[in-house]
């Protein structure tokens, strides 16, 4: 087939890195002899993958959207599609309300999709990247058993279900057959990996296989769950030198009572000794967490208590958020939203304001180290690097001046000094 006579297809992303992921299944999934990726108009198909977690998410899912009917409506596109978790959570209202949309699909819907665009199911084992770079997101597992009362993931992704471990291996032996040296590890909860397929926790497992793969250097851990962590994921952090030393645990509160009106099934001891663990089972442990203020039960006691652990645990990353009720969720049906929103904002900016001074303290103790960094990106005369203690998009980052052409650095590794730090970013020399 002549690739004139390609479908010309574009897929816009809104959301979390796991809609990237998902976008990139899906994309592979398309055969080549039939579909044509592409950012120049006239399109076949116009598809949007969108987010519908949270109402800043949602307001921006929908714009997109419209954005996507002006095309259409100016002969940009053909036809309007529209999956993820805004349909997915949805499916009666949306149709309603931007009927120009040709068809919408849910976020568990890509098989029929693939079905919709004329193109064959498929296992989803494969990627489709269009910005080559050092490190990819690997999904290991879709879904959350877990049901704290503010999330509305568990109605909109479904019930756990893990990716079994021979198609997470084959997925990253494409990537790092393309040059991906970095594989961050992501789910709505990685600690719970494997139990529905093995009958036991098997992230340690999958660390294991991960690493036997030729080109991989670095294994990155996001959002895990306090709960219960398993005992063999700290030996491979601690022991398995692809592991960083380096994960991601959202505590969202430390006072009891908020943790139980959340429904997070560990209570202000437990997440102590958790953190105790970890930092005693993996020297240098690098900690990113978050945090939720103004939580249905958070009064100013609670408030300071959770300012106090902060000052206790000296979280390395630590982002945070204002409480929104969620339509469908647990909270929004039981709790009281009684914590005003200029309440909620002033309590998150001192959060932020403390968590500001921990991190330039942090930052600043890394001065005169030497490091091991990916070059990310070059901006404004300077390499965009990050060592095993940042991850991408959501850290700060470690910028190295350079003077020459910087294209074949990217994805690579370097050795650098750190000389200087911010609140955020460090600065350092190449060795």
């Amino acid at each position: 087939m002549s690739s004139k006579l390609k479908k010309r297809i574009k897929v816009i992303t809104l959301g979390c890195s796991k809609n990237s992921v998902d976008t990139e299944h899906l994309l592979a999934a398309l055969p080549a002899d039939e579909f044509a990726v592409s950012d120049e108009a006239p399109l076949d198909y116009l598809l949007y993958n969108t987010c519908g977690f949270i109402g800043d998410a949602k307001e921006e899912s929908i714009q997109a959207i419209f954005e996507g009917v002006e095309a259409k409506k100016r002969g940009e596109a053909g036809r309007l599609v529209v999956f993820g978790c805004l349909s997915e959570r949805y499916a009666a209202q949306m149709p309603k309300l931007i009927p120009e949309v040709d068809a919408w699909f849910g976020a568990r819907d890509l098989n029929p999709l693939l079905r919709y665009l004329g193109a064959p199911p498929s296992r989803f084992v494969k990627r489709h990247q269009e910005n080559r770079r050092g490190y990819a997101y690997l999904k290991i597992s879709e879904g959350c058993d877990r049901r704290c009362s503010y999330c509305a993931i568990p109605f909109i992704r479904g019930a756990h279900k893990s990716v079994p471990v021979e198609d997470l291996v084959t997925e990253a032996g494409q990537l790092a057959s393309e040059g991906v040296s970095e594989l961050i590890l992501i789910a709505q909860d990685t600690t719970f990996y494997g139990l529905d397929l093995y009958g036991r926790r098997s992230l340690a497992d999958l660390l294991k296989a991960l690493s036997g793969i030729k080109g991989i250097e670095r294994l990155r851990i996001h959002y895990s769950y306090p709960a219960d962590f398993p005992e063999d994921v700290l030996e491979q952090m601690a022991h398995n030198p692809k592991v960083c030393k380096y994960l991601d645990i959202p505590l969202q509160h430390i006072s009891d009572v908020v943790l139980d009106n959340m429904h997070r099934h560990i209570d202000a001891e437990g997440t102590r000794r958790i953190i105790r663990r970890l930092r005693e089972k993996v020297p240098g442990v690098v900690l990113r967490t978050t945090m939720i203020a103004g939580h249905p039960g958070e009064g100013e006691k609670e408030f300071r208590e959770l300012l106090d652990f902060l000052r206790e645990a000296r979280f390395e990353r630590l982002g945070a958020f204002i409480y929104s009720e969620e339509e469908g969720t647990w909270g929004a049906a039981h709790l009281q939203d009684s914590v005003p929103e200029e309440e909620k904002r002033r309590r998150l900016d001192e959060l932020m304001s403390l968590q500001s001074e921990i991190s330039l303290e942090y930052n600043r103790s890394r001065i005169g180290t030497v490091e091991r960094v990916m070059v990310d990106d070059a901006v404004g005369g300077n390499l965009v690097c990050r060592s095993q203690f940042e991850s991408p998009e959501v850290d700060g980052e470690i910028l190295v001046p350079y003077d020459g052409s910087a294209a074949a650095l990217i994805g690579q590794y370097i050795d650098v000094r750190i000389t200087d730090a911010d609140t955020y970013d460090l600065m350092a020399v190449r060795l």
